[in-house]
């Protein structure tokens, strides 16, 4: 029995979904337009990078495979074959929505059958209802924003006015969600997350799915940037997931990034964060040198899809997706043999796209164990597949809702 690792790079779609015209996604496909971009120079930046995408050990863990399987399209950068290692194919979303918690629980064995709350895209988005009883019950002056907004712009837009009247700044968007943003010392980061607990109280008849602390700092919108304290309150997933069947059977689970407020703190192990992805990448590192056989390393790399995908920026996508690439190799010594390491996606947000949303896309399967031939494991009906790998992969018992292609 070997450990399993299940590496989630949030927002890295590969397109195809077949239901993606019910979210006015079709055509949407994060990492196959991303390499197009960058070969048509979408993707050069001076001083950033330049050329064509340059992942060479994803694609060889059969990425690239991947896009084509599921979309058809043949990405420069991405045509080279899987090696004889890599474990590839695609798994299709079955969950209602595009967004984080269902992606990663169903990934996790659950899929979302249920329809969560999504705020209409009016001004204001909240009903009075919610917003009065929060400034009720926080004793806030009132709040600002009350809109659907990307999570920069609406800092920039009413940040300086969040500072001198102390109102929060309360905003939505696609997903099921109430965003808080508050700077960390003139309105306090305690102060804020407390602000929340009271939201996800409040917004729990709402059915939404996750309100989170947007924390910030700088003084003017030139130098206002968001900082690493975010926290997310999330409602607990329905059934037993891949970390509740580890945990049960006396494993150990290592929770990376924000995998342990995406499913409620429940069964999540050991907690680790850092500030950025390379940082959680030194972090699954660390707890590659720790785990033991059987135990699961479970890891969510947020900045492709909060500081990327949503801001449509093709480069940044592009110089981020190749510093993670490079940087593989260091797992790949640190694994034993028999270990399972799984590359994945929660959802797209194609930045070639229109608007700051998420996008309805297939996800990639992509990895390798340890010693062993790899194989392609073609379309998964069900994302739920992947953790049915993993758990099969550690010893558990088969779960409700997908089946392990090992």
């Amino acid at each position: 029995m070997a450990r399993g690792f299940l590496l989630v790079l949030d927002s890295l779609g590969i397109g195809g979904a077949e239901d993606a015209n019910r979210f006015g996604d079709e055509g949407a496909n994060t990492l196959g337009h991303l390499a197009v971009a960058c070969s048509d120079g979408r993707g050069d930046r001076p001083g950033l990078r330049s050329g064509p995408l340059r992942i060479p050990n994803l694609v060889r863990l059969g990425i690239g495979a991947a896009v084509k399987a599921s979309s058809g399209l043949t990405a420069p950068g991405l045509d080279v074959p899987p090696g004889a290692e890599a474990i590839w194919g695609y798994g299709v979303e079955t969950s209602t929505g595009k967004d984080t918690p269902s992606g990663h629980w169903e990934i996790a064995g659950v899929p979302v059958t249920f329809a969560w709350t999504y705020f209409p895209e009016t001004i204001p988005a909240f009903p009075a209802a919610l917003t009065d009883a929060l400034i009720r019950e926080a004793k806030l002056p009132g709040i600002l924003g009350n809109k659907h907004a990307s999570g920069m712009p609406i800092i920039q837009e009413l940040g300086i006015e969040h500072i001198r009247t102390g109102k929060p700044i309360c905003y939505t968007s696609a997903d099921s969600v109430f965003q808080i943003a508050a700077h960390e010392t003139h309105f306090g980061l305690e102060r804020l997350y407390e602000v929340c607990a009271i939201a996800r109280r409040l917004c729990d008849p709402y059915n939404v799915g996750r309100v989170i602390a947007r924390p910030f700092v700088g003084e003017t919108p030139e130098t206002f940037r968001r900082t690493a304290n975010r926290r997310d309150y999330a409602v607990e997933p329905p059934e037993a997931t891949l970390l509740d069947r580890t945990i049960d059977a006396g494993r150990k689970v290592f929770s990376i990034g924000k995998i342990g407020d995406i499913f409620a703190h429940r069964c999540t192990g050991t907690i680790i964060k850092g500030p950025n992805d390379l940082a959680l990448f030194d972090k699954t590192l660390e707890a590659a040198d720790v785990a033991g056989n059987g135990d699961l390393v479970f890891a969510n790399y947020v900045d492709f899809d909060t500081l990327y995908g949503h801001q449509r920026d093709v480069a940044g996508y592009a110089a981020a997706l190749e510093a993670f690439d490079r940087r593989i190799p260091e797992l790949e010594r640190k694994t034993r043999p028999g270990d399972l390491v799984i590359f994945t996606a929660d959802h797209g947000n194609d930045p070639t796209w229109r608007g700051t949303d998420h996008t309805r896309e297939h996800v990639p399967i992509a990895g390798y164990r340890h010693g062993m031939p790899g194989m392609a494991v073609g379309r998964r009906e069900t994302m739920s597949d992947i953790g049915e790998s993993v758990a099969a992969h550690i010893g558990l018992a088969p779960g409700k809702h997908g089946r392990s292609f090992l």
